[in-house]
């Protein structure tokens, strides 16, 4: 049990807090609407009285299924007062993994999008076995329509009656590693990550939040802290560059989060030099690191706004890579994930959990309050993952003498070319340091010779042709021959007005590569369709 003395309040109860301090401002922001921040507290309230009148047990899940929506938010807050937990689904998911996830995570709550995911959701409430309600955002033609059922049952105040005991969260990771797992949050656990976010990210002191990406996801993570500084979340259902563009220069807005693979759209979009960008104060990318060309070309093109994050389904965040580390003075911080955060421990282990010398690499490995309690049924991984006190990250990484963390990869995919351990990351990232390169991943192909041979796979920058020798040489130079490509692929973007994309020419050896590192792309957040993860 927790010590009531040192518990944090719970994070909807912060929610409450922010909320009923800047009644008059506005919370939220989409095209077509608005909601104040009282207006946002009665919305919590009446979904909240919903949502206790159907006599669930405290911790019975309710999985939210939804675009960028006001509304949407809103109903996990109610649910958390209601002594409820959250299952937020990936609105880029497939239908298998949502239903795995459903069945999985025992939901018995579902919440529709009924104007995004309305064929989506009516599919997973025919199919979840576990499911006792389902809620549509909007009539979807089954299920109950929540914005119907909140108008019927009238203004109510909301009341937290969570704990620090009870579950606030089960998110699932990305799956990288085979099936994906449910990382569960007691209250305890999940109370601290707006704290730990306002300390250490450079939040603008009254944010204007620009929400891109899916809020379910990390994007949803800065709207508590933007809240509690009494700023506003402007919402998009979607990254279009010219509305993210649009949205910025028309709303003033000084903060948002993107991925990488997103602000290289907007870098050669044609609007970028046409609009008034002035009032952005942080540019949070997480995801991977960033192409250090391209973001030399973003820091000269939008200014010293850059800054990323790092962390997991697991722990999230764990470090800031801060604006003042984006100098192209010293573009040797670009490839690194940043300095751990005030909040947590962060070490760099070996396989026996011992601390590797500086520079040396080994697994990241972090204590925190917001690490997850659990992986949900799965006591063997737990264990694992949680073994000697310490989270294992899974990431590979070296320290510098600072505590500057670099990551080399994902701890399975490293490759033994030649009886070396070769990681595709440090590749990767000599690799897109070079002017023609715009995306690229390293893969290790079976081979007679080698074991595996490195095998880089490169989208060039529009317009150019990189040299595979050349593009090799690079690598010798700076990594040495073991790491040098023993081939490179290259693949092409398709005409403009074709499917988004890439043609792939790969041959099948390699496609099992890719596959590989398709999946840290997805586990990253990076856009499916992409054959290669931005580097």
């Amino acid at each position: 049990m927790s010590d009531p003395l040192h518990a944090f309040p719970t994070a909807c109860a912060q929610t409450l807090r922010a909320l009923a301090r800047y009644p008059q401002r506005t919370a939220f922001s989409w095209s077509g609407g608005s909601a104040s921040y009282a207006g946002a507290s009665d919305l919590i309230g009446r979904i909240q009285k919903v949502f206790m009148q159907l006599g669930l047990q405290p911790g019975a899940r309710v999985a939210l299924l939804s675009a960028n929506r006001a509304d949407s938010w809103c109903s996990g807050v109610a649910a958390q007062l209601a002594r409820l937990s959250v299952t937020s689904l990936h609105p880029l998911g497939s239908l298998d993994d949502q239903l795995f996830q459903l069945e999985d995570s025992e939901t018995q709550v579902l919440v529709v999008d009924a104007d995004t995911f309305r064929d989506r959701g009516g599919e997973l409430a025919a199919r979840a076995s576990n499911l006792k309600h389902v809620f549509t955002l909007g009539p979807a033609g089954y299920g109950v329509d929540l914005l119907a059922a909140i108008e019927a049952a009238g203004s109510a105040n909301p009341r937290n009656f969570a704990g620090a005991d009870d579950i606030a969260t089960l998110n699932y990771t990305g799956g990288t590693t085979g099936r994906s797992k449910g990382a569960l949050r007691y209250h305890r656990e999940y109370s601290g990550f707006a704290n730990a976010i306002l300390a250490d990210f450079e939040i603008p002191d009254t944010p204007v939040y620009l929400a891109v990406a899916p809020i379910s996801h990390v994007a949803g993570t800065k709207v508590l802290p933007t809240l509690m500084r009494g700023g506003t979340v402007h919402l998009l259902k979607g990254f279009d560059p010219e509305a993210v563009f649009k949205t910025i220069a028309r709303e003033r807005v000084n903060f948002a989060l993107l991925v990488p693979t997103m602000i290289y759209v907007l870098l050669d979009h044609p609007a970028l030099d046409k609009t008034d960008l002035s009032s952005l104060e942080l540019l949070l990318y997480g995801a991977s690191a960033m192409s250090p060309s391209r973001l030399i070309e973003g820091i000269g093109r939008i200014g010293p706004v850059f800054s990323q994050l790092y962390g997991q389904t697991e722990c999230y965040p764990v470090s800031v890579l801060r604006k003042r580390d984006h100098d192209p003075k010293t573009p040797e911080l670009f490839t690194s994930c940043g300095f751990p955060i005030a909040a947590c421990d962060v070490k760099v282990l070996d396989d026996n959990d011992r601390e590797v010398a500086t520079g040396e690499a080994g697994e990241i490995c972090v204590r925190a309050p917001h690490v997850m309690a659990e992986y949900w049924k799965r006591p063997e991984q737990t264990a694992e993952a949680l073994k000697s006190g310490w989270l294992h990250t899974g990431d590979i990484a070296r320290a510098d003498e600072r505590g500057y963390l670099f990551i080399l990869d994902r701890k399975k995919d490293m490759i033994v070319s030649g009886g070396f351990n070769i990681f595709p990351r440090e590749v990767e990232d000599v690799l897109s340091q070079h002017a023609d390169v715009a995306m690229v991943a390293v893969v290790g192909v079976p081979d007679d010779k080698w074991g595996e041979a490195v095998t880089a796979v490169v989208v060039a920058r529009e317009g150019s042709r990189p040299n595979a020798d050349e593009l090799i040489n690079l690598v010798k130079t700076k990594k040495g021959s073991a790491h040098a490509p023993k081939q490179i692929q290259f693949l092409y973007r398709k005409p403009v007005g074709a499917n988004s994309g890439y043609h792939d020419h790969a041959p099948p050896s390699l496609q099992c590569g890719l596959s590989r590192r398709r999946q840290s792309a997805a586990r990253a957040g990076q856009p499916a369709e992409l054959l290669v993860s931005a580097r």
